[in-house]
């Protein structure tokens, strides 16, 4: 699968048979760097993931790690984590890895990339996020790409 590229940043995609080959394939220091994990706990929870499936026979996920093109440190990573392929919609989400990484537009410019691949490549009809509604910057970065506020879904998550 290609790479993406933007500006600043390298969206490197994951989905579950990228994810069976590196957690097969990789010892736990190279996952440590593949995942941009700074702790064996953030590790033990991908193991985690992975062992449980993350993949179910109507939904699964595409994901993009973000790596900061100076660096080619992972920074964070966004895309689609529930994917119901078959009513061609997925919600989005995303997260930066630390707090140096906020304020500089690096998930603007990821997620217009992101959306732009969810529309034209994987042919969704709807993306949807779901937004806490005391995260400030998610908000307005949602308001930035067009989404419509559609309701409150109390105590959620």
């Amino acid at each position: 699968m290609q790479v993406l590229e933007t500006k600043h940043l390298l969206l490197r995609p994951f989905n579950p048979e990228i994810q069976q080959q590196v957690m097969t394939t990789k010892s736990d220091e190279e996952l440590m760097e593949y995942f941009g994990f700074n702790n064996n706990e953030a590790l033990n929870t991908e193991k985690d993931r992975f062992e449980k499936g993350f993949t179910m026979f109507n939904k699964s996920f595409f994901l993009f790690y973000i790596l900061e093109k100076q660096s080619n440190k992972v920074i964070g990573w966004c895309g689609f984590h529930t994917w119901y392929f078959v009513h061609s919609r997925a919600e989005i989400g995303y997260s930066l890895s630390a707090d140096e990484y906020k304020g500089k537009g690096y998930m603007t410019e990821a997620l217009a990339e992101v959306i732009a691949y969810g529309f034209n490549i994987m042919n969704l009809h709807r993306i949807e996020a779901m937004v806490g509604p005391e995260n400030v910057p998610s908000l307005l970065l949602m308001k930035k790409f067009g989404f419509t506020k559609e309701g409150v879904l109390r105590e959620h998550y």
